[in-house]
């Protein structure tokens, strides 16, 4: 089922639709308000750039001063209530915006500004926690992409609006002022066909010392390592982001001699990228939660990033060409698809990673977490300011400050890499994967979201393990013969997602031991475990015989047992080959259509190797 398909159900249509107008009219009043200010009221350069210089910051400034206090609300309250009463502060918001359109009052505009920043603080927390509790975990990575796409397109529709409003002559103000308010009160009108939220921690202590719950808050995101590296990698994103688009304006008029046209046709490329970069993750992660895609996207920006510096359109200085024109300019496609593409891989880039805090932070923390995640991208947002400004005031010229800025890029991701293995794992498990196998995936659900179990398997190739990892979304510890785990390069892949070697009673009957040790060591921890109870690769294609070492797992363990089956491994590449193939020197086949199925589980009591072998040759068929 397509990820578009939840636009159709009223569990997500609703919300989806009242964030996007809120992401509409943030960005239609702040740039009818600098359209005003820069252009309609005659005022001097030097007061116009305090005031654009002041703007970002007065919006920025709610979510250091009210992020810990929104997660609170988020946790302890129904969220649709809060989803409603935000909406209500935004009609009034823009009620006052009209006034300051009609007066000019620019002191007045700039206070709805850092209303709307409180707007937008108090609705971050529930923007992201409200999915994990309306959506399927299979569905979790669509949400977020359709979130993400409808908040780039949005904002690109809001700029592009608040800028041609207030250009209408005679009534810009009019206009301007009538359409944020139409879009407040739409936009509260739907927000009453969200369906309930319940709070996920009611009985929360509230405390309302902004400073001490911002620490508290922090140390809460900081519980989890990888969740919190998760949220510095999130804050990557909108510092290099930042960087970026600040320099459009000026990338725009003197290195490919644009206009506002072009500069809007800049705009429309990045966040049009950003927004099909977001639609892709879902069918490249299988509808899982895939960090694997996540260093794609970071090689992917500084590639495009790069060679933005590189891309130089043959544009005679002093040019301001409209954008048809400067389509046709030699080079300007090339700068076309860089700022595209520059887009696409920052969807690949954060939304696997937003998807991925959503999975690991407990439920009854995550509007916190995402309230301690909203609280280090502004600082991470302020810092890229100042690291433009700082570039610009040592005479960077704007391609030379993207090629830096890509270079950090690959420095910065290195080192999140380095912190969390795991993200480096899953993406050499995914390349591996879906460059060798065409995998379809049915029933693997049935691996529980949450506590013990163990998984059986049948054992085809090498490559078992691997594909079991990339198709099953929960982590599993992997029981696998000692020289398997040892393999150059996949070593550090299975190290990393904790396997547990194992050794036959006639080579290492300490590992062995230890091994059946670290095993009810992680089941005991409510991890998932799983074997391949045949103990070696098959033969032949057929079905070994089930070893007793299952048995002597649930003795000392009982667990529920999942059967999985892989079929059509036979034959392909990195399993052996049956003796007429070998004799006649055919290749293993490559990129090979497999299947993964799972069963029903069994309760430990019914679950034995006979039993346990009979099930998951049932699933297999006769597809080796």
């Amino acid at each position: 089922m397509s990820q578009f398909s939840l636009l159709a159900t009223r569990r997500f249509a609703p919300f989806f639709w009242t964030q996007a107008l809120s992401a509409f009219n943030d960005n239609a009043f702040r740039n009818a308000m600098v359209m005003l200010v820069a252009f309609q009221m005659s005022l001097p350069d030097a007061e116009v750039s305090l005031y654009t210089n002041l703007a970002p910051a007065l919006f920025i400034l709610p979510y250091f001063l009210f992020s810990a206090t929104a997660g609170q609300l988020a946790e302890k309250f129904e969220k649709t209530r809060i989803i409603r009463y935000v909406k209500l502060f935004e009609i009034a918001a823009m009620t006052i915006a009209a006034v300051g359109f009609f007066t000019h009052h620019v002191s007045l505009l700039l206070v709805v500004l850092f209303l709307m920043g409180i707007h937008s603080t108090v609705f971050g927390p529930i923007k992201y926690s409200i999915l994990p509790q309306t959506l399927d975990r299979s569905e979790l990575v669509g949400g977020n992409a359709l979130v993400e796409m409808g908040t780039q397109l949005a904002m690109l529709i809001g700029m592009i609006v608040g800028n041609s409003l207030m250009l209408i002559a005679g009534y810009g103000t009019l206009a301007a002022s009538l359409t944020t308010i139409a879009i407040a009160v739409t936009g509260y009108l739907v927000s009453r066909s969200v369906p309930p939220a319940p709070a996920t921690a009611p009985d929360l202590k509230f405390n309302w010392n902004p400073l001490s719950e911002t620490w508290r808050v922090l140390k809460i995101t900081n519980a989890d390592r990888a969740v919190f590296n998760a949220v510095l990698g999130i804050s990557w994103f909108w510092f290099f982001g930042t960087v970026m688009i600040a320099q459009l304006p000026n990338y725009t008029r003197h290195i490919l001699g644009g206009d506002g046209s072009v500069n809007t046709l800049v705009l429309t490329l990045f966040s049009l990228g950003t927004g099909v970069g977001s639609l892709m993750c879902e069918r490249l992660s299988g509808k899982r939660v895939e960090i694997g895609l996540v260093p794609m996207g970071a090689f992917g920006l500084t590639v495009f990033a790069v060679d933005l510096f590189f891309a130089r359109p043959g544009v005679t200085p002093g040019a301001s060409l409209d954008w048809l024109a400067f389509l046709a300019v030699p080079g300007a496609w090339r700068a076309a698809l860089d700022l595209t593409m520059i887009g696409a891989f920052a969807g690949f880039y954060v939304v696997p990673l937003f998807a991925f805090v959503q999975s690991r932070a407990p439920r009854d923390r995550l509007s916190r977490v995402i309230a301690g995640n909203n609280i280090v991208n502004a600082l991470f947002i302020c810092a890229a300011s100042g690291f433009g400004i700082g570039l610009t005031a040592l005479g960077l010229s704007v391609p030379t400050i993207f090629l830096v800025t890509g270079l950090i890029n690959i420095a910065v991701a290195v080192y999140i890499f380095t912190l969390v293995p795991e993200f480096m794992m899953r993406f050499i498990t995914w390349v591996l994967v879906h460059t060798l196998y065409r995998v379809r995936v049915d029933g693997l659900k049935n691996v529980p979201d949450e506590g013990a179990a163990l998984v059986v398997c049948n054992h085809v190739s090498f490559m078992d393990p691997l594909i079991l990892m990339a198709s099953v979304r929960r982590p599993m510890r992997f029981v696998m013969y000692y020289k398997i785990f040892n393999i150059p390069v996949l070593r550090f892949v299975f190290r990393t997602a904790k396997a547990i070697p194992i050794a036959g009673r006639n080579e290492d009957v300490a590992l062995m031991d230890k091994a059946f040790d670290e095993i009810d060591e992680a089941l005991a921890a409510g991890e998932v475990v799983c074997i391949f109870p045949e103990g070696g690769l098959t033969r032949d294609g057929d079905i070994q015989t089930f070893r007793p070492g299952v048995d002597r797992i649930l003795a000392r363990r009982p667990v529920p047992v999942v059967p999985l089956a892989l079929r059509g491994m036979w034959g392909s590449i990195f399993s052996r080959r049956d003796g007429a193939l070998r004799r006649a020197r055919l290749p293993r086949r490559f990129w090979s259509k497999i299947e993964l199925v799972g069963g029903a589980p069994l309760p430990a009591e019914a679950a034995n190797a006979a039993s346990l072998e009979a099930r998951v040759s049932e699933l297999r068929g006769d597809k080796a």
